[in-house]
């Protein structure tokens, strides 16, 4: 009677297994479609006649318009913008891995008076909208005399408190076995050493997520790099830039979704080449 039940109920939840599979499938495919629709529509209306972009809902466009990203990349002077938009998100890129990496190595794997506190501090910040801080971080950029350079706009990117990246470095570290760090002390290491050849190269993960969270942070802001290059457009970054096709009484959105499409396609080569090391970074950084 075993040997002829046990079989059924194996097939039972082999069925039962393949179509839970199924409906999975088939609820991912569906949210993945309502996740990808605003873009491809942007995509299709980049190439689409300005009159016949909110016509329909369709993402095939009778006649294609490849003239729009002619149009887009001369009018806006997007070229100029993609470069100012690399240095400033290249430059705070590594100025923000570096300084949330070392601040991350102290509250990961050290114990002082006042720790939990700061750590909740930093955590109720996370909550603090950027327009709060926008006032400060103008003051203290014209005070330094750098509101109208690069620079300017480069520090006051990389100069905010960062506290998801400071999070992930510190949850990271944390979990990495003392034991290497004591056989570092016993070598003659000191802390800086420690931290540059032995902690730091083995979070390649979080420093993988880190550049990404920065990458499309500073990328695609647009409140510090407006306020900042008002009296130098030439400063513009390509957010900025974007902006710009919505005029006071006419806004060309065929050619504002062609400069937003070219203005999206770095962040998602960045993300696709670095997405295995995303997941691994969050992944370590919440286990304890």
């Amino acid at each position: 009677m075993i040997a002829t039940r046990l079989p059924r109920v194996t097939g039972r939840r082999r069925s039962q297994g393949s179509t839970r599979r199924i409906i999975t499938y088939v609820v991912l495919t569906l949210v993945c479609v309502i996740w990808v629709y605003p873009f491809l529509w942007m995509m299709s209306a980049s190439v689409k006649p300005n009159g016949m972009v909110f016509h329909g809902i369709g993402l095939w466009p009778a006649h294609w318009y490849f003239s729009n990203w002619v149009s887009a990349w001369t009018d806006a002077h997007l070229g100029r913008e993609f470069i100012n938009t690399t240095i400033i998100t290249v430059t705070a890129v590594v100025i923000v891995v570096f300084t949330t990496a070392t601040m991350g190595y102290v509250l990961g794997r050290f114990s002082f008076p006042g720790k939990r506190i700061l750590i909740g501090a930093l955590a109720v910040l996370i909550f603090l909208p950027q327009g709060y801080t926008i006032i400060p971080i103008v003051g203290l950029i014209t005070a330094m005399h750098l509101d109208n350079s690069l620079f300017g706009i480069i520090l006051a990117e990389s100069g905010s408190a960062h506290i998801i990246q400071l999070l992930l470095f510190a949850g990271y570290f944390r979990k990495i076995p003392k034991e290497i760090e004591e056989a570092a002390t016993v070598d003659g290491a000191g802390f800086f050493r420690t931290f540059l050849k032995i902690f730091f190269p083995l979070a390649k993960p979080a420093i993988a997520t880190v550049v990404i969270l920065q990458f499309i942070a500073s990328w695609n802001d647009f409140l510090i790099p407006l306020v900042l290059s008002l009296s130098r457009p030439q400063l513009q970054t390509l957010a900025v830039g974007v902006y710009s096709f919505q005029g006071q009484n006419l806004t060309n959105y065929s050619e504002m979704a062609a400069a937003s499409t070219m203005s999206l396609l770095p962040v998602i080569i960045v993300f696709l080449c670095l997405q295995r090391y995303f997941i691994e970074g969050m992944a370590g950084a919440v286990r304890q």
